[in-house]
């Protein structure tokens, strides 16, 4: 499939690097993150209003409470954000050294606990993590990756996905809603690792963030390779979506029928000649699916 005319961008300005989009449904909003630009971003398509939250360090992913504030992964730790007065109360110190290494792709479980993995950033060796908060606790639940991305639950929250985006990628682990423990990890799907020049128009990408519809299927946006991919329960590609730019960054549901597929992109140091090609590269893209996908999960803190 073929989707530079089945897209399109929100009407608000672009992101250095979106991330960690969700579709709020009692405000009828979407928010994200622009990691780099360190931002949260707020948008209601029924009223055309667009607003932001400017910080001094990186907010790299954020998941609704019931009160209404939400909880931030952030460099400098996990903190519970009012969006009403902007304020921002720390949960849970980061686990690891800043300078090195911060959050990245964060959501909750339907019980409400918050996970979120890291990024090494130096790369080598896999130092990353993923980590559970819940009940007050921040506690280290897998490791041995780079690029943490790509975490969703199946419908009956039973298998929980999550991504190396550096290795190119998915695993899957058996959880148990109950508790929250995670066992069985496994290979769920794997990509060709990107070759030292390799000409893009070659490339078909590294999985970046996810998300999984009612059916069951996960859906994956390819960092640089100008696609999402829609994997069946067993990992097979069901369906490719090509994009009017090369780097996608994560998908979610949302509207009110939960079938408006948005995806955050990137355009941080990105070449200039790609930029002039495409410049939706940073917005926030939308197009309509006919299977919806699941509604967000609210975060306990």
């Amino acid at each position: 499939m073929t989707a530079p005319d089945l897209f399109q961008p929100l009407p608000v300005p672009a992101s250095l690097l979106g991330e960690s989009p969700f579709w709020h449904p009692t405000e009828r909003a979407l928010y994200w993150c622009d990691i780099p630009g360190k931002q949260l971003n707020w948008y209601q398509p029924h009223t055309g209003e667009h607003r932001h939250w400017s910080f001094e360090t990186e907010p790299c992913s954020c998941a609704p409470l019931m009160d209404g504030d939400l909880v931030l992964a952030m460099r400098d730790g996990l903190w519970r954000f009012s969006p009403a007065t902007g304020k921002r109360q720390r949960l849970a110190s980061p686990p690891y050294e800043p300078a090195k290494e911060r959050f990245n792709d964060g959501k909750a479980d339907a019980q409400g606990r918050f996970w979120v993995g890291t990024i090494y950033e130096p790369r080598d060796p896999a130092l990353a993590a993923l980590y559970r908060w819940s009940d007050g606790e921040l506690s280290r639940q897998a490791d041995g990756i780079t690029v943490s991305n790509g975490l969703a639950w199946s419908p009956d929250g039973r298998t929980q996905y999550w991504s190396d985006t550096k290795a190119h990628a998915i695993y899957a682990f058996d959880a148990d809603p109950a508790t929250g423990e995670v066992s069985g990890r496994r290979v769920f799907a794997t990509f060709p690792v990107k070759q030292a020049g390799q000409d893009l128009s070659t490339y078909a990408g590294r999985p970046d963030g996810a998300a999984v519809d009612s059916e069951g299927c996960y859906w994956c946006a390819m960092f640089e390779g100008r696609r999402l991919l829609r994997l069946s329960p067993a990992g097979e590609v069901l369906q490719t979506v090509h994009l009017p730019v090369q780097c996608a960054t994560m998908p979610c549901f949302g509207g009110d029928d939960l079938r408006t597929l948005y995806v955050t992109t990137a355009r941080e140091n990105r070449p200039a000649a790609e930029l002039a090609e495409q410049p939706w590269a940073g917005q926030v893209l939308q197009m309509r699916v006919s299977v919806p996908g699941l509604p967000v999960n609210f975060a306990h803190a």
